[in-house]
């Protein structure tokens, strides 16, 4: 049988620093290319902000070729995201203190320490910011980043609503209330440790009296 080029397996083999060249198979990812690639993109987050980000750079540096990162990532804002989403998930943990308005705040106050603190989260504003003016960042962060993202925050509001504190149907719109609150202060560097701020905003959302 003649063997259909189209499903072989391809590989794309890069040079790293230290001379030897990393492979990448197809269209299932390598973990070592993958953890090579990701490395790559958060040093040069770091260094060079979202501005300075560029596909081009991270290939170099993780001894990647461009097409085995365009393929697993299809725009640079889908490599942030990825990013982005690792470092989040190491950094928040979802607070469980039994009542909703507490939870909002524990977790707003993590969520803007991470925004503070780490390359990621210093550089995501000009993630929202690209995704005014272009259309595959607009699609990645409405798509991929939003829905995954929102799960913690989600489960906290689905469990006040199973513990009767707000009606279940509230969530879908709770949920762009917070959002917006927390973007808001963000855009407008206003996320400087605030918990007077944060916790009217909690008790607001969980409809508790201050």
């Amino acid at each position: 049988m003649k063997r259909d080029p189209s499903r072989a397996q391809a590989i794309e083999p890069a040079s790293t620093r230290d001379g030897h060249r990393r492979a990448s198979i197809g269209a299932r990812r390598s973990p070592q290319a993958e953890e090579a690639i990701l490395d790559a993109a958060r040093a040069l987050l770091a260094e060079r902000g979202y501005s300075g980000f560029s596909i081009d750079e991270v290939a170099r540096r993780a001894g990647a070729g461009k097409p085995t990162i365009y393929r697993w990532w299809p725009t640079k804002a889908d490599l942030f995201i990825d990013v982005y989403s690792a470092e989040k998930s190491a950094a928040l943990v979802p607070p469980e203190t039994g009542a909703l308005w507490s939870d909002l705040l524990a977790y707003t106050r993590a969520l803007w320490a991470f925004w503070r603190d780490t390359p990621s989260g210093r550089t995501f504003r000009a993630l929202i910011a690209e995704a005014q003016a272009s259309t595959p960042a607009l699609v990645a962060l409405r798509d991929k980043f939003l829905p995954e993202r929102l799960k913690d925050v989600r489960h906290m509001f689905d469990e006040a609503a199973a513990r009767g504190e707000i009606r279940p149907e509230a969530v879908p719109h709770l949920l762009p209330l917070y959002i917006g609150f927390n973007w808001y202060r963000l855009l407008t560097d206003q996320i400087a440790d605030d918990p007077e701020d944060i916790t009217i905003m909690a008790r607001t959302l969980a409809g508790t009296p201050q």
